[in-house]
């Protein structure tokens, strides 16, 4: 049965006459989901215990792992999760999910968490970035695709409505004539260079694709503190276990089709996050920017000579933009990543934000090492050395 005869049923129920023995009612849930998380190494991402909730009656919260005991009671507690456990592997052996959420941000473990959802044949949703690196992405893609499960990236931007709209705008619509750039930034915080194009770069590359499609070389340049080139000397392990770093001063370039091409930059500076993390699409009637919010914000500039001051043109609002409404659970803006995600399991098609998405914005990643490697020049995408560029130069 899927989601929508289930809806169709449960909403029949009361209208069932009496005596009538009725087997479904909207209390009962369709799916059984869980949750892992660890609090000590990576905790829940962006609060993605919670994700369920947005699915009442159809998601029961069956179990939640997490090795930390106040964590475990903490989060189990939030999630209203029935039973909780020290170790995701004895919840997913007993529970036997249809859908599971995988909170830690960290990568390290994300392909063991993965291959032992897919092992019981769960569907679910992970915490971005996907994998240290693209073998261990392609080991994890190809255990779901095998199995034919569904599986969401937490790309809560990508799936957002707004965007959506404006990818119609701009690439259908014509808003700003021909497309000729996209440049985008990190946060260019504490992490930048090397760890915020991992940790912030990931978003902007996923939306460099939802635009463009995959690219097809990178080229890149890595600078240290001292102002020097990256050298295997300045290679160290980032902040929070992500896989290795090099650089504080980052820009890489990417080609898409067309001759259209991306930046990407992350620029330590004396200023910091100055709310710079986005993207800006620069085309031959204007510019569209997206800036990272809960709810991305879209604004458009009909400005040719992209120089507002010029002629005293302000920015606006994309034009006739859908509006979401601010639910009450702290994790109401991924709701459009839920409900694909739902719909997918019935439709038996793949997810719109999917791991495969995340591999690619993995693969741009991985592909700006590379390219520093190898001295700047392009390298093709998709990369055929598919272990970590910098473990292996050090």
């Amino acid at each position: 049965m899927n989601r929508r005869t289930f809806l169709s049923l449960a909403a029949a129920a009361p209208l069932a006459g009496a005596g009538r023995e009725t087997y479904l009612s909207p209390a009962t849930p369709l799916y059984r989901a869980c949750v892992i998380g660890d609090t000590r190494r990576g905790g829940y991402g962006h609060n993605l215990h919670l994700m369920w909730e947005l699915a009442p009656g159809i998601v029961e919260v069956v179990g939640l792992a997490d090795p930390d005991e106040e964590g475990r009671q903490r989060r189990g507690a939030e999630a209203k999760a029935l039973r909780t456990y020290a170790d995701y592997g004895e919840m997913l052996e007993r529970e036997k999910p249809d859908l599971v959420s995988i909170g830690p941000r960290w990568t390290i473990h994300h392909k063991e968490y993965l291959l032992a959802c897919a092992e019981v044949g769960a569907h679910g949703l992970m915490e971005k970035p996907l994998a240290v690196d693209l073998a261990e992405a392609d080991v994890m893609v190809q255990a779901v695709d095998s199995r034919r499960l569904r599986w969401s990236m937490a790309f809560n931007f990508r799936a957002s409505p707004v965007i959506d709209h404006a990818i119609h705008m701009v690439m259908r619509e014509g808003l700003i004539g021909d497309l000729l750039e996209i440049r985008s930034r990190g946060k260019e915080d504490h992490r930048a260079g090397g760890e915020d194009l991992i940790v912030m770069g990931v978003h902007v590359f996923d939306l460099m694709v939802a635009f463009l499609g995959p690219p097809r070389w990178c080229a890149a340049s890595i600078w240290a503190d001292d102002g020097l080139p990256a050298e295997p000397s300045d290679i160290r392990e980032a902040t929070e276990p992500l896989g290795p770093v090099a650089g504080t001063r980052l820009q890489a370039t990417y080609a898409f089709r067309d001759g259209i091409h991306g930046y990407f930059t992350s620029m330590n500076n004396r200023d910091g996050d100055g709310g710079r993390w986005g993207i800006e699409l620069y085309g031959s009637k204007g510019i569209v920017t997206v800036r990272m919010t809960a709810v991305p914000e879209v604004f458009w500039l009909p400005e040719p000579s992209w120089a507002p001051g010029d002629r005293d043109v302000p920015w606006r609002p994309l034009p006739d933009a859908p509006r979401l409404t601010r639910g009450e659970s702290r994790v109401w803006h991924y709701g459009p990543i839920v409900e694909d995600l739902l719909d997918a399991i019935d439709d038996e098609r793949q997810t719109r934000v999917s791991l495969a998405d995340g591999r690619m914005a993995t693969e741009m990643i991985q592909a700006a090492f590379e390219s520093h490697i190898q001295g700047g020049r392009p390298v093709a995408i998709p990369l055929v050395e598919r272990d970590h560029p910098l473990r292996r130069w050090r």
